[in-house]
């Protein structure tokens, strides 16, 4: 029997201290997830029996559409509670998503301290990694003691997201040094912080852009980055979960923009049937414009085609290819920039080695098909146009594909919307007019 299964069984037959039991012993990330799939009486009914700390914290892994109908028939004294022991960072999420009218009672049970914190994280651009840093984090001074700052993790820690790495700061609460709790486990009581904690600190300011230091602290597997001001004031941490979020919702965007979508926030069944049609309909409409040059092409040779028809299988072939071959080098550069391998200042590196890759690459595919045409229809010269259309396509594409990404990083557009289906259809257009011309040049049309 599911978790799901099981929730709906005890809530039908009333057992609601087993089913207390139940929902103690289970993970919380599982329980947000049945949740989400439960309906809205059982929501409520299930979410009063969780015990208080399990409850906020499942609640902060609840899709939006749940929490938001658990927030409108809460009392104030329960949104209370569950504000209360939320992380600054999720609550900053959970505002967000909803409405205004659920946001102002959301800050109205939030304490008055929290809620100057939630309205200066709010003012954070949405990119930049002050939008998605938390402020509990452990500070220590470093004329401290070992004991002392065990004894202040003991005494803070319950309430911060995460104890494993504290930062050291003076008295104006400038960042000077970290120290990991495993160095104050080995090290004795009496040994000053000053003498163990690390100087050389990786760290991002608040109006980086998030991606940028996410990339960071996979680079070097951080569990949290410590997020500065412009004085190099500690106001915030990055932990590996909120890094986890960026890829994730990044890379989830620029799938989306690679096939000529427009990104959503929603999932997929989320997602009414005329939200999909609007965010797929305008990228539609420029590649079926876009495709129009290319038919203009093929339609200015018709006296080629007339002359030799058998041209004409040749074009899907070519077209093809050349699409995939740009596709190919956009999907890795793109890849490249986002995992901070590629930057700007690398364009003639990479347009070097995308045009040698696409020469070989172009070649033994001309080679191969200059030997089948020769066999099976046993003309040298189609074999000779359609072998150096090949060439000049898949060189001209992967160069293209290579190129636009960094092009568009360039000007600020993000490099994802220079793929797969733009790509193809500039190519396209390329390689049917450079075939045309090289059968009307070769073949003496």
């Amino acid at each position: 029997m599911t978790m799901k299964e099981r929730i709906r069984e005890l809530l039908n037959e009333k057992k609601y201290n087993t089913l207390f039991e139940y929902l103690t012993e289970q993970n919380v990330v599982d329980i947000a997830l049945v949740f989400n799939e439960l309906s809205d009486e059982e929501i409520i009914r299930a979410f009063r029996l969780l015990p208080k700390e399990t409850a906020s914290e499942a609640f902060s892994y609840m899709d939006s559409r749940v929490q938001e109908h658990l927030i409108r028939v809460m009392s104030d004294r329960e949104l209370e509670l569950v504000a209360k022991d939320l992380f600054m960072d999720d609550t900053v999420d959970l505002l967000g998503e909803m409405p205004a009218s659920l946001v102002k009672r959301i800050l109205k049970a939030a304490k008055p301290e929290d809620r100057k914190i939630i309205n200066e994280l709010l003012q954070y651009p949405e990119e930049s990694a002050g939008s998605v840093m938390t402020t509990e984090f452990v500070d220590l001074i470093s004329s401290m003691s070992v004991l002392d700052a065990i004894k202040k993790i003991k005494q803070d820690g319950i309430s911060k997201e995460t104890v494993y790495t504290c930062y050291v700061l003076d008295h104006a609460r400038h960042l000077i040094g970290l120290v990991s709790v495993k160095d104050l486990l080995l090290s004795s009581y009496d040994t000053v912080i000053d003498d163990i904690m690390e100087t050389n600190i990786i760290k991002a300011e608040t109006l980086e852009d998030k991606e940028s230091v996410a990339n960071r602290i996979s680079k070097y597997d951080l569990l949290a980055l410590p997020v500065v001001d412009k004085e190099n004031r500690l106001v915030g941490i990055i932990t590996i979960d909120d890094a986890v979020d960026v890829y994730t919702r990044a890379a989830d965007e620029d799938f989306e923009k690679m096939n000529a979508l427009s990104p959503s926030e929603d999932t997929y069944f989320k997602t009414g049937v005329f939200k999909h049609a609007s965010k797929r309909i305008v990228w539609l409409f420029v590649l079926m414009l876009s495709a129009m040059i290319t038919e203009a092409i093929i339609k200015n040779y018709e006296t080629a085609l007339s002359a030799i028809p058998l041209l004409a299988s040749f074009l899907p072939m070519l077209m093809d290819t050349g699409g995939d071959s740009g596709s190919q080098s956009a999907t890795l550069i793109i890849r490249g920039m986002a995992t901070d391998e590629i930057h700007l200042k690398d364009f003639f590196k990479v347009f070097w080695k995308e045009f040698r890759v696409a020469f070989l690459c172009s070649s033994i595919i001309a080679a191969a098909n200059a030997v089948r045409i020769l066999v099976q229809y046993g003309d040298p010269l189609v074999a000779l146009s359609v072998s150096l259309t090949l060439i000049g396509t898949v060189v001209f594409a992967k160069l293209l594909g290579g190129m636009l990404p960094m092009f568009a990083k360039l000007v600020k557009v993000d490099p994802a919307v220079m793929a797969a289906p733009l790509i193809s259809t500039i190519v396209d257009s390329f390689s049917v007019f450079i075939y045309f011309n090289f059968a009307m040049l070769i073949l003496k049309i």
